[in-house]
């Protein structure tokens, strides 16, 4: 028996998953780990983690909209963004999410520890190499976006990212358990929301706006 707060990990890279449990196995129990923001939300459920660490740039659903997705279906726990993104956006954007932290993987291993034990204590924490006041960006994060990209519903967003990736309708379809028509008719309107004239046009979408990586 333990109480020692339970992290669940999740980032697409084997070797940054196994430095993660490496330094934080000390001091926590991991709970799990998984590789992709689908995962991730399934495990969050079955495994009731207190803290989450969650990569941005993941496959099938990235990190921020994983986070927004958890803060509904599993709030008790809290998220903390690790990822390589300093821009001031992702962070803005990861806080409007229901992050509670956001810190870099350059930072020390001594950050993330304090970062966990931060959030754990009902505070929010940025790592010091952002520069800015958690505060501050959570106060920013309050009001509405500014954004040039369309007001995409979850279900739309996670299907542009899924085109983008390059997954088949069929595969999107079995990844979000509907339909193939149901997944013809979110890329309808996708195409009709973003004014472009193809459903290939959506990739330049998802790189522009942080949902995959580009080139």
């Amino acid at each position: 028996m333990t109480n020692r707060p339970r992290l669940l990990l999740a980032d697409d890279h084997k070797l940054v998953l196994d430095g993660f449990r490496r330094i934080l196995e000390p001091e926590f129990e991991i709970a799990g780990t998984v590789g992709d923001g689908r995962a991730l939300l399934a495990a969050a459920q079955q495994l009731h983690p207190d803290v989450i660490l969650v990569d941005i740039s993941m496959p099938l659903l990235n990190g921020i909209d994983a986070t927004r997705q958890l803060s509904k279906s599993c709030p008790e726990a809290r998220s903390i963004i690790v990822t390589m993104h300093s821009d001031k956006a992702y962070l803005v954007e990861a806080f409007r999410a229901g992050a509670w932290g956001y810190i870099l993987k350059r930072s020390k291993p001594t950050e993330l520890i304090t970062a966990i034990r931060t959030v754990i204590l009902g505070e929010r924490y940025l790592a010091p190499e952002l520069g800015v006041d958690a505060e501050a960006v959570w106060k920013k994060a309050q009001c509405p976006p500014n954004s040039k990209l369309p007001d995409l519903t979850p279900r739309q967003r996670e299907v542009l990212q899924m085109v983008a990736e390059g997954l088949s309708n069929k595969e999107i379809a079995g990844q979000l358990k509907v339909s193939a028509k149901a997944v013809e008719f979110h890329k309808a309107a996708l195409v009709r929301k973003l004014g472009t004239k193809k459903s290939s046009d959506l990739t330049r979408y998802a790189i522009r706006y942080g949902l995959v990586r580009g080139g």
